[in-house]
């Protein structure tokens, strides 16, 4: 008797670029498409993936496989391992086995940066993604609202793709802001958002990160006051330690805010909503995955 292996809830998929659109100055759409892309899970807002990229001298990529992947992937030797970057699936078509993640192009010249920059429609990548056969919760998944009064939702230009994501899935009686820093006024994107949702693009126009996000957040409209037993803020040092934290009240609130972004960013974000304006800790999914200066980690 044959044993059927238990169905895994993320696989990896080989895939081809179907098209590339240069959507601003500072954000590229990759269309990928694959024979198995049918089986990818479209779970919708903030979905997270892994995008592998090829070597240099590569036409595709070759990552272990199995449910200790990543341990064997780290025990490679460098120049053997392929460039592995987390993101954030902006739409997904199983019926046409396509799935779209849009890239910031940033100027520091990373692998990531420099495969998006060529590009073109018949590169072959691999997306580590879900399993729509899995019946069960795929996780990747970090906007887990309560019941909540008005919504906060704020990033940067690396957040743009997973705002505009959840924004695109919210209830049509959705209420509250999004704020979004992005590094020019043309990368304002269109979005389709509740009406009750005010979308406001904050470009920095050559300034610092979190230079107009950190105001803007600072003078929103939060309708919250002191929470009850929310606890003390502890301040998370970005340089040595993860600023991540999702929690998931278990009864409504005012408000729930949705901050992700540079690390430093984040904690001041975080630090000004729960110590200040005593929104309660408890309804801030806060995830600072990146710090200025430092490479982006696989």
């Amino acid at each position: 008797m044959t044993q059927t292996l238990p169905i895994a809830p993320w696989r990896l998929f080989d895939v081809e670029v179907r098209a590339v659109r240069r959507l601003s100055p500072s954000f590229v759409r990759v269309t990928f498409t694959g024979a198995d892309l049918d089986r990818f899970a479209d779970n919708g807002y903030d979905q997270r993936i892994k995008l592998a990229l090829p070597l240099p001298g590569q036409a595709g990529v070759n990552l272990p496989e199995g449910p200790d992947w990543y341990a064997r992937y780290r025990a490679l030797p460098e120049h053997l391992r392929n460039p592995v970057r987390t993101y954030t699936v902006r739409a997904a078509r199983p019926h046409l086995a396509e799935v779209d993640v849009d890239l910031v192009l940033h100027g520091d010249g990373g692998p990531a940066t420099r495969w998006a920059r060529r590009v073109c429609p018949g590169d072959r990548a691999a997306l580590l993604g879900p399993d729509a056969g899995f019946d069960g919760e795929h996780g990747g998944i970090e906007f887990r609202p309560p019941p909540a009064g008005r919504l906060l939702l704020a990033g940067d230009e690396t957040a743009v793709p997973a705002i505009t994501a959840i924004l695109e899935r919210l209830p049509a009686d959705a209420r509250g802001q999004a704020l979004l820093e992005v590094p020019e006024p043309a990368d304002a994107l269109r979005v389709a958002a509740p009406p009750g949702m005010r979308v406001t693009w904050l470009p920095r126009a050559g300034g610092r990160h979190g230079s107009r996000l950190v105001p803007a957040v600072a003078a929103a409209d939060l309708l919250c006051g002191p929470p009850p037993g929310a606890g003390p803020v502890v301040d998370v040092d970005v340089d040595r330690e993860l600023l991540w934290e999702v929690p998931t009240p278990a009864t409504p609130v005012p408000l729930y805010a949705w901050l992700a972004g540079e690390a430093g960013v984040i904690r001041t974000l975080r630090r000004h909503l729960v110590a200040e304006r005593g929104l309660d800790r408890r309804a801030v999914a806060f995830m600072g995955y990146w710090r200025l200066g430092r490479a982006d980690p696989a």
